[in-house]
């Protein structure tokens, strides 16, 4: 047994959601539905913007989402990140803390800088849009690793997102590797659309020769295989992975397994933010397949969570709709 169900790394961010309409977005000039990186400058001049709309504040990024989910399903988790010595990492490294989840944070010193934060605008179709300025945690490196931590874990889960930075994708390289010369398991989310359409060299690196588990959505599978077809895309990502899951939204997901495919349903839902419904499914599925389910089932629960929290404002669940799932 390993002291840890999953251990995550990625880039560390304070999410900042708001709720807005698409001609608001398009006053703005930001693109819709895809995650945009900002410098600082932009970042603030954004937020004055949206300083007439109110606000919901989490430590986020698309892995400790999925860290954090892991963790409230009742699964041990281990949070590999970076956040400067300031309020906004203060905020950041107590979140973890309060949800239960172990991290290189815990008791080092952090270095002087400015923590990264999202915004993240949501429209009224559910839809969401975000601008990141990574601030410190764009430098995350092989430092931020902790292998002890990696070679107690069953699952080593890698965010897509590490593919813009080139300290970052070589960290993830690092872990994954820390974890296969353990015989331990890999996971790897391609967390975007145009991270596949601007660091796709980044993200096959990071695939290396495979890995044991893949998530993407429909968008970002036809994208990084430039097929035409979700068959067509499962059938080229199955040779990169043992198991390959892919969200279709209001279709469910498809599961490629060892060959074989399981059409996992929707799950009812009155839709009001998608963030970190991707992010839910893999917590919810690294959970199910580390405390003993069976894929389907493992798929079916993160299919039942995914739309549970698209039914929230924010990318969590509370302790009483995860209680419900589990029931």
């Amino acid at each position: 047994m390993h002291k840890y169900d999953v251990y995550g790394v990625g880039n560390a961010l304070v999410d900042f959601e708001f709720e807005v309409t698409e001609t608001r977005l398009s006053e703005l000039g930001i693109e819709k539905g895809v995650m945009t990186l900002i410098d600082e400058d932009q970042q603030i001049i954004l937020m004055n913007n949206l300083s007439d709309t109110q606000s919901k504040k989490s430590s986020g990024g698309s892995a400790a989402n999925t860290i954090i989910a892991v963790s409230q399903f009742g699964g041990s988790a281990y949070y590999s990140c970076k956040v400067a010595n300031d309020d906004t990492g203060d905020f950041y490294l107590a979140d973890l803390q309060a949800c239960g989840v172990d991290s290189n944070l815990n008791n080092n010193p952090r270095e002087y800088g400015h923590t990264g934060k999202c915004v993240v605008m949501v429209t009224p179709d559910a839809d969401r849009t975000m601008n990141t300025f990574l601030g410190i945690t764009g430098d995350i490196a092989a430092n931020e690793l902790d292998p002890n931590a990696i070679a107690d874990s069953t699952y080593t889960y890698l965010e897509g997102y590490l593919a813009s930075s080139e300290t970052g994708h070589r960290a993830a390289i690092d872990a994954r590797d820390h974890a296969k010369q353990a015989g331990l398991k890999t996971a790897l989310t391609l967390s975007d659309p145009n991270m596949v359409r601007f660091f796709k060299g980044n993200l096959e690196k990071m695939l290396g020769d495979g890995v044991d588990l893949l998530f993407c959505n429909e968008l970002e599978a036809l994208e990084f295989t430039g097929m035409d077809s979700i068959s067509d895309a499962a059938s080229a990502l199955s040779q990169k992975a043992s198991t390959t899951c892919i969200t279709l939204g209001a279709k469910g997901a498809l599961i490629v397994d060892s060959g074989q495919n399981f059409e996992i349903p929707a799950y009812p839902t009155d839709a009001v933010d998608s963030n970190g419904a991707g992010d839910m499914f893999a917590g919810a599925f690294l959970y199910g397949i580390t405390h003993g389910m069976s894929i389907e089932e493992a798929g079916n629960l993160a299919s039942r969570s995914a739309a549970k929290v698209v039914g929230n404002f924010g990318a969590r669940l509370s302790s009483e709709q995860v209680s419900g799932l589990k029931n």
